[in-house]
């Protein structure tokens, strides 16, 4: 047989002796065991002078109960006393009887207490019908019973003058029969019934309903839905003691104030739809329980959380706020009071709540829907001190765009200990997002500009700051120039003051040095960068003669290159702007030529050749031919012949001794003036070019 999901009557007591009459009977609704504890009687004392084994003084602490059976079989019984002295007697009367006419009953025992014990009932091996009192067999022959007849047992604590213990009973049914019950029956009760609250930390002690304080208001019908769980035809009373839940007497009706410390029962009846006096509708469930105050503590709590580069805000979890120790609570959290109590509002994302500093309030909900409230005091760590910087570095020689920073040793932050932890960005959203860091921050080659330090403290805040770049340019010396001597000068190297000191490429340390011709360098110290300067002593350059022109005793010089004004001179002591010498003798000059500079001059020496204006060609030895060849030492010389219309008519050259007899194509040439010219290179280092021109008659008497 199935069992009940409660268990019926722990302790059962009936109110006023008010199931001590037949008509009164209590309901035996299935096989679940019984304990009681008769107390009186009821109204009539049916049983006095019954003529049955009950002693004729009838009745003493007596109840009734009604057994109506399911499926047929054998019935049997143990009654046992909690106290071995108590001594019970009892009767069965059926089936199908009526109160008001009962007849003898079928089985009847009033044995004593004494000598067999105080166990009573029917079981399988007796074969008695009756016992009267003072017998010494307290167990009679079972029944044999069938579905849907009713019996009725009558129960009595046998007291008097020489037995007065008062006990309750046990009552345990045995045998192969049921009885009936709308508990036991799957087509009255579909489902099972659920025991209202939860289960106590003794098991053995009442289930426990769970309110919110140690007192409250509490209205009992809320709890009937739960209990009967779906199931049609039943209801659910709710009483102070368990002989009213078993009676249906005083039934709490309306909101009660109840307490954790009182027992509470409540009571499932079953009532047919179809029959009123079916008598499964007097059958009853009854369990019982207490409350449980379920309040929650809560207790306000701090967050503190880093108001990141002094922002205004911080990202606040809210969940790891200490508000409530323990587990299975569902909290839920507001920035206004009265947002919580409207419950509107809630915040959504309590595990990254951004807020400025300030209070927030949570309730807390536990699982049986008791609630507290908490405040959540929002706090910053303090900020995170920093301090712009600017860092300046020596320019680097190879690129004195850039230099050579160290960015650890910008002062952004006041010193203290510990110190924080510091990452260089080249951006501020690098800094925020910490991407693109700096990884060679103490030797970071970079123009003028600025990079960002994000500076961390130990509990993760961090500010971010900036750190100016500047590139210390070169320092040169102003006055120090490139300079043109003459190539057997020397000249003074001046770097010009104001540097903290200086370094020569010829290992002087002065600001000035004696330098000849050549490439120098300095190396100009200016705080503590060093700027390295070169400079150049370059040699003039000197004039060249370019060509000579020498008609008949004026010499003509031409001069390229140098720096003019030009000065010349042919014995080196008097100088003339002019480049012209008028009236030279025949023969070897020398002309110099010096420029600007005033550097040792150029020398070329010329030849003014003998003037030759008439020849007669005639063979007589006389004047017979122009010959130049006391030149033919002389580079490329060679003398060109024109007649008056400038048609070049004769070149005398090495092939012919540097010699013109007058002829043309071996024909002599007519008498007249003819005009010649001689060039040649001097035999100098500059191969200087010499024209001298002249003219000459020729008389042919032929």
């Amino acid at each position: 047989m199935r069992k009940l999901l409660l268990l019926f009557l722990v302790c059962i007591y009936h109110t006023y002796y008010s199931q001590a009459d037949c008509a009164t009977a209590l309901a035996v609704c299935g096989n679940s065991n019984i304990t009681y504890n008769p107390i009186g009687y009821g109204d009539i004392k049916e049983m006095v002078n019954s003529g049955s084994c009950i002693d004729s003084s009838g009745e003493h602490n007596s109840i009734w109960y009604k057994i109506t059976i399911a499926t047929g079989g054998t019935l049997t019984f143990d009654l046992l006393p909690n106290n071995p002295d108590a001594d019970y007697d009892w009767a069965i009367f059926g089936p199908n009887v009526n109160c008001g006419s009962l007849g003898a009953p079928i089985r009847c025992n009033a044995a004593t207490v004494i000598g067999p014990g105080p166990a009573t009932g029917l079981n399988m091996t007796s074969t008695i019908l009756s016992a009267a009192g003072g017998s010494s067999t307290p167990y009679c022959r079972y029944l044999d019973v069938l579905p849907g007849q009713t019996y009725y047992l009558f129960i009595d604590n046998w007291v008097s003058s020489t037995s007065s213990t008062t006990a309750p009973f046990s009552l345990t049914w045995g045998g192969t029969a049921t009885l009936a019950s709308p508990f036991t029956d799957p087509t009255i009760q579909i489902y099972p019934f659920i025991a209202p609250g939860v289960p106590a930390a003794n098991p053995a002690d009442p289930r426990e309903v769970v309110i919110c304080s140690p007192t409250v208001l509490f209205d009992f019908s809320t709890l009937s839905a739960g209990i009967l769980n779906g199931n049609q035809n039943f209801s659910v009373s709710y009483h102070l003691s368990q002989n009213d839940a078993l009676a249906g007497s005083n039934p709490i009706t309306i909101p009660r104030t109840v307490n954790t410390t009182t027992t509470y029962y409540y009571s499932i009846n079953y009532t047919d739809p179809t029959n009123a006096t079916n008598p499964l509708n007097k059958c009853k469930q009854v369990g019982k329980f207490k409350f449980k105050d379920g309040s929650i503590t809560v207790k306000n709590a701090t967050l503190t959380q880093c108001n990141n580069n002094n922002a205004g805000t911080a990202l606040f979890d809210l969940t790891t706020a200490d508000v409530f120790v323990g587990t299975n609570v569902t909290k839920r959290y507001y920035q206004t009071m009265s947002d919580l109590n409207a419950g509107i509002n809630e915040i959504t994302t309590p595990l990254s709540f951004v807020s400025a500093e300030g209070v927030i309030y949570v309730k807390v909900i536990s699982e049986f829907g008791c609630s507290a409230i908490a405040q959540i005091t929002l706090k910053f760590h303090p900020v995170v001190p920093v301090n712009e910087a600017t860092l300046r570095s020596c320019f680097i020689e190879t690129n004195p765009s850039t230099a050579l920073f160290n960015l650890a040793n910008a002062a952004v932050y006041p010193q203290q200990t510990p110190l924080p932890t510091k990452k260089y960005y080249p951006s501020v959203t690098d800094a925020i997002s910490q991407t693109n860091e700096i990884l060679n921050a103490t030797n970071y080659i970079a123009p003028n500009g600025v990079v960002y330090v994000r500076v961390s403290n130990a509990q993760g805040c961090y500010s971010i700051t900036k750190i100016t770049l500047i590139v210390i340019q070169p320092v040169y010396s102003s006055i120090l120039k490139d300079q043109t001597i003459c190539a057997e000068d020397q000249t003074i190297l001046d770097a010009g003051p104001g540097f903290k000191s200086y370094e020569w490429s010829t290992g002087a340390t002065t600001q000035t040095i004696k330098a000849g011709i050549g490439m120098y360098w300095v190396k100009l110290k200016t705080g503590e960068c060093i700027t390295t300067q070169t400079v150049k002593v370059l040699p003039s350059e000197q004039p060249v003669v370019s060509g000579i022109d020498i008609a008949s005793n004026t010499v003509t010089v031409s001069v390229i290159g140098g720096t003019p004004p030009y000065k010349y001179s042919m014995d080196n002591i008097i100088w003339q702007d002019s480049n012209v010498f008028k009236n030279l003798a025949r023969g070897d000059h020398k002309v110099l030529v010096k420029d600007a500079y005033d550097c040792d001059p150029i020398e070329v020496v010329i030849v003014v050749p003998n003037l030759v204006n008439v020849i007669t060609p005639n063979a007589d030895g006389i004047n017979d031919v122009i010959d130049y060849s006391a030149l033919g030492n002389k580079q490329n010389l060679i003398m060109n012949i024109y007649d008056r219309y400038g048609s070049k008519i004769f070149q005398a050259d090495k092939l012919n001794g540097y010699k013109w007899d007058g002829t043309q194509s071996g024909r002599r040439v007519p008498t007249g003036t003819y005009w010649y010219s001689v060039t040649w290179n001097e035999n100098d280092k500059k191969n200087t070019p010499i024209k001298f021109t002249g003219w000459v008659l020729v008389k042919n008497r032929e």
